[in-house]
């Protein structure tokens, strides 16, 4: 079997090719990325853009299953449009099981929403594939130790509102994806990566002071004290309204759900927040 990867070239896609190369035996890996050059063997690199489609069918062609990544594209629109072309370019080249890489709380909603373009692709992929399996992911816990670092240099863990979260490691998010790619029984599934437990605002403020060995409390904030302090803190425009807009999403509930799925997928337990934190803060204080 030949098994894609598209988007291998970033955090989450060198994950996923190195858990392939680990577990796939007798198969064959394709990364597939707009850096072919950055990849590594024993997989095969081939170049792939999202935003020239054109590209997307020769490197998906003889592929029998593909994990399509997204980008981080800040612009609205841009990013749902990629998805769709490179869902219709792995339908076109024959693709037989296409795994969606998506995120959790994912529903219908207009751009610019954080979401939407997410639901996009669901649901462009559930209308067209032959095969399909979603995989949605929560906020990542690498991602929360950057807003914790930065707490720590503000003395202050701020949110829009108090809220729970049960952040997922990135390497348990590429271990339920290559499962899936490897493993039969996933056709018309959708699972839910999360992390085993959910933290609110004020615990995961007093988990990064015990940590760091430093006070640190959560303080609930409006949004425009928080763009202002972003502004403050020299983040262009760009990364306020993604910061701001991530926010929102915590306030809202979004990351607010655990389930079993890494486990069930992987068979082991998910990787709690305080590991990734504690080697991320403890490596960074020293």
């Amino acid at each position: 079997m030949k098994i894609g990867v598209s988007g291998a070239s970033g955090h989450l896609g060198r994950a996923v090719v190195a858990e392939l190369l680990r577990r796939a035996a007798g198969h064959e890996v394709v990364a597939i990325t707009r850096t072919p050059d950055t990849i590594s063997g024993p997989a095969q690199a081939r170049f792939g853009d999202y935003d020239r489609p054109e590209s997307l069918a020769q490197a998906y062609a003889g592929l029998d299953r593909l994990l399509i990544i997204t980008t981080v594209a800040p612009e609205p629109g841009k990013r749902g449009a990629q998805n769709v072309a490179a869902i219709d370019a792995a339908v076109k080249a024959g693709v037989k099981h296409i795994v969606f890489m998506s995120a959790v709380g994912t529903r219908q909603e207009e751009e610019p929403a954080r979401g939407a373009s997410y639901w996009r692709g669901e649901q462009h992929l559930i209308s067209t594939a032959p095969a399909w399996t979603i995989l949605r992911m929560n906020f990542y816990a690498e991602a929360f130790v950057q807003l914790a670092q930065a707490a720590l240099g503000q003395g202050v863990l701020p949110g829009l509102a108090e809220n729970r979260a049960a952040f997922v490691a990135r390497d348990d998010v590429a271990a339920a994806a290559a499962r899936i790619l490897i493993g039969d029984g996933h056709a018309g599934a959708i699972y839910n990566a999360t992390g085993p437990e959910r933290l609110s605002g004020a615990e995961r403020a007093s988990l990064i002071a015990e940590i760091a060995g430093r006070p640190l409390a959560f303080r609930v904030v409006t949004e425009e004290q928080l763009r202002a302090g972003l502004t403050q803190a020299g983040l262009p425009a760009g990364a306020v309204n993604i910061v701001a807009g991530i926010q929102a999403s915590f306030a809202a509930g979004v990351f607010d759900i655990v389930t079993g799925d890494v486990e069930r997928l992987c068979g082991r337990p998910a990787k709690p927040l305080r590991d990734v934190l504690a080697g991320a803060l403890t490596s960074h204080s020293t």
